[in-house]
């Protein structure tokens, strides 16, 4: 049973409190209900943001000026701004909202301007091969640059030849992988000119020019940087590797 006897009684779910304040009348006893104050309502019937604070540059319409930023500011900058103001003021979704929006132009102006770079460098490389002598656009004409993925493939390539040279330095020359590597060299530019005439007598000009070059400057590399049993030979096919590797690569 429910006992009267304290002074007080409260219920949290109706909002009234009972005095024990006796009224008699008629031989009848009455314990009227007075009201107490209304209860807060829960944190979850708060709108959005409603403790959070409020981005004060919300209106500014200088994006730059709205993150707090220069002008010449860089990417990092503009994303260090953008993840510094979230963290102030998330929660708020005016807030966040401002903020991204300026965010997100500042990005697109960005971007833009690297695009008009890369289009400017190639129209003043186009220029200046214009304005070169006529030796010079001849020499051009004969030079293409391929895909990234090609260019790393085919390095890859000479790269191991070299390597297996240097691994069998002890037991032989590299008199194998040279061979191999002038075979390599033709194939690749058979398959660009469709001559084959044309890509052995390209193949066999690498592989003189670079053996011609590194029989007159691997001599001038002080012993001291050269390791006991690399030969003059070994160093040789080395760089005609290199010249290898250029002709298949960029010539045309």
């Amino acid at each position: 049973m429910l006992s009267l006897s304290n002074a007080t009684l409260s219920t949290l779910f109706l909002g009234h409190k009972i005095h024990q304040n006796q009224i008699t009348k008629d031989g009848i006893t009455y314990f009227p209900l007075c009201r107490r104050h209304k209860i807060p309502r829960c944190a979850v019937d708060m709108p959005y943001g409603g403790n959070a604070p409020t981005f004060p540059r919300i209106r500014v319409w200088d994006p730059y000026k709205r993150l707090g930023i220069s002008p010449y500011a860089s990417e990092e900058e503009i994303w260090s701004a953008r993840n510094f103001l979230l963290q102030q003021y998330g929660g708020h979704e005016r807030s966040e909202e401002s903020i991204e929006a300026a965010f997100e132009k500042l990005l697109m102006a960005s971007f833009q301007n690297r695009k008009k770079a890369k289009i400017n460098l190639k129209s003043r490389l186009k220029k200046k091969v214009e304005e070169s002598p006529p030796w010079i656009k001849n020499l051009l004409n004969f030079v293409e640059l391929p895909p990234v993925e090609v260019i790393f493939r085919r390095l890859f390539l000479f790269a191991f030849m070299g390597g297996w040279s240097i691994m069998n330095s002890s037991e032989g020359g590299p008199a194998f992988q040279v061979a191999v590597s002038l075979a390599a060299c033709i194939y690749f530019l058979n398959e660009k000119t469709k001559s084959l005439a044309r890509a052995f007598i390209i193949g066999l000009g690498a592989l003189a020019t670079g053996w011609i070059c590194g029989s007159i400057f691997v001599p001038m590399i002080p012993t001291v940087l050269i390791h006991p049993t690399w030969t003059l030979e070994l160093l040789t096919s080395l760089v005609a590797y290199v010249f290898l590797f250029l002709a298949c690569t960029f010539l045309k």
